[in-house]
């Protein structure tokens, strides 16, 4: 296999791989990347001759896999989309979503090469999509030589997917993003118990140890006991959330909790995008049974739309839970003007429930002491730390551990690595090297070519 990452940051953000195998051509995702802002968001699509793509393969909808589909599309018109059918459902929506945040960015910003597509661009995407059901195998052909594609739930998010290649009697397995323990709303990656040549695996939480006795759902409890404490005593909780997936999860979690009375009966404010995949979630959950969640427990929760954003040092009158994007507090969104109005007030709470990068307002508060100063520089607005600030680790990536026994399961001769910050590389790296078992391991340097 010939292996090329064209992220040309590397890390995490615009995830997209050149596959080569024999005369097959892949792409593996076409993402942007979360921290840049015009054309340096891309990967390195230009570097691609026209029509020398054969298949784009999605493994998921977070924008930082899917966001450049439409320029990859445009570039490569012949290319077919190889999704799993409930991204085929999500797909679209999120896209169109993109487009009007690029529109919003380069009124505001001044970005002149905003948006890098059309509505009518992500539109005709819908005609170039093939959904394949997981577990089930299409084989292509070019010439007389065949090469078969398989997706496999990887548990992430509804509709994310590892991509299993078989060519020549030899597998190559890509993880995508990956949790191994069920959600809420979702049960964990199904991936096949079967042994691989090549293993291209995500790295997300390479830097961070696993918490011994820590589990998911005793995190969910300390949340479910934060935020009864926080109701109980007059305070209100910010919960950030990214719109897809983490929102629907949180809610089906409240709606649970309230239903058996863990936590008081009060106002939810919800927000944008998040609000709207509800009905996409009903969708698949009454078409494919691929998630757990239906829109009642919208009018169960008595869920509200933020229709304003807050004054900065204002709480509510009255005891309120927000779950609103963006998860990592990025500048001009809801969770952004929330937690200015609720962080200098001991009576509120802060939750943290996934991965905020350091560089973001999530990750600078997390970092932030208790009655330190911390400032909004977009609102212009200085506050001390006086809230709870609290993280709880509902991620959806599987912890480093659980990767690495995967890994060993597999029995691959070459492993690369791909989805992490350097130093989430660099740990993995030193385990698989100093495993005993011989793995050829590849840490890929981006726009550099490999024979794997």
């Amino acid at each position: 296999m010939k292996l090329t990452d064209l992220n040309p940051h590397g890390g995490i953000g615009a995830n997209c791989l050149l596959v080569e195998l024999g005369p097959f051509r892949f792409l593996i995702d076409a993402g942007i990347h979360p921290k840049m802002v015009g054309n340096a968001t891309m990967p390195t699509l230009s570097e691609l001759p026209p029509n020398s793509i054969d298949a784009i393969i999605l493994t998921h909808c977070h924008l930082d896999h899917l966001g450049a589909l439409p320029v990859a599309a445009r570039q490569q018109p012949e290319a077919m989309i190889i999704l799993s059918r409930p991204s085929e459902v999500l797909a679209i929506r999120m896209l169109r979503n993109s487009c009007n945040v690029m529109k919003r960015q380069r009124d505001e910003l001044g970005i002149k090469e905003y948006p890098l597509y059309s509505f009518a661009e992500v539109e005709a995407l819908e005609n170039r999509t093939f959904a394949l059901p997981y577990g089930h195998t299409r084989s292509f052909t070019k010439g007389d030589e065949e090469i078969a594609v398989t997706l496999y739930a990887s548990g992430h998010i509804v509709g994310a997917a590892g991509v299993k290649l078989t060519y020549k009697h030899r597998n190559i397995f890509f993880t995508g993003d990956v949790l191994f323990t069920d959600q809420k709303t979702l049960p964990g990656a199904s991936f096949p118990d079967e042994k691989f040549d090549t293993l291209v695996m995500e790295t997300t939480r390479g830097g961070q140890p696993r918490d011994e006795g820590k589990t998911r759902e005793q995190e969910v409890e300390r949340l479910l006991n934060t935020i009864s404490r926080t109701l109980e005593n007059g305070g209100s909780v910010l919960i950030p959330a990214f719109a897809l997936g983490r929102m629907q999860e949180l809610l089906a979690i409240l709606e649970d909790a309230q239903q058996q009375k863990r936590i008081p009966k009060v106002p939810v404010i919800c927000s944008g995008l998040g609000l709207d995949l509800v009905n996409y979630f009903d969708t698949i959950s009454r078409k494919l049974g691929a998630v757990k969640f239906r829109r009642n427990i919208m009018r169960s929760l008595g869920v509200q739309t933020l229709k304003r954003f807050p004054q900065p040092g204002r709480s509510p009158g009255k005891p309120t839970i927000f779950v609103v994007s963006s998860g990592m507090l990025v500048e001009n969104t809801p969770s952004y003007a929330v937690a200015a109005s609720l962080l200098g007030n001991h009576a509120n709470s802060i939750c943290f429930v996934g991965y905020c990068d350091p560089d973001t307002p999530g990750g600078k508060l997390q970092a932030t002491a208790h009655e330190e100063e911390f400032a909004f520089d977009a609102l212009d607005y200085i506050t001390p730390v006086r809230a709870a600030v609290e993280r709880f680790d509902l991620s959806g990536h599987a912890d480093r551990e659980e990767l690495l026994n995967f890994a060993h399961r597999c029995e691959p001769r070459a492993i690369v690595l791909s989805h992490g910050d350097p130093e989430a590389r660099e740990w993995f790296s030193d385990q698989l090297n100093d495993s005993g078992f011989g793995y050829q391991v590849t840490d890929p340097v981006p726009g550099t070519f490999y024979n794997i």
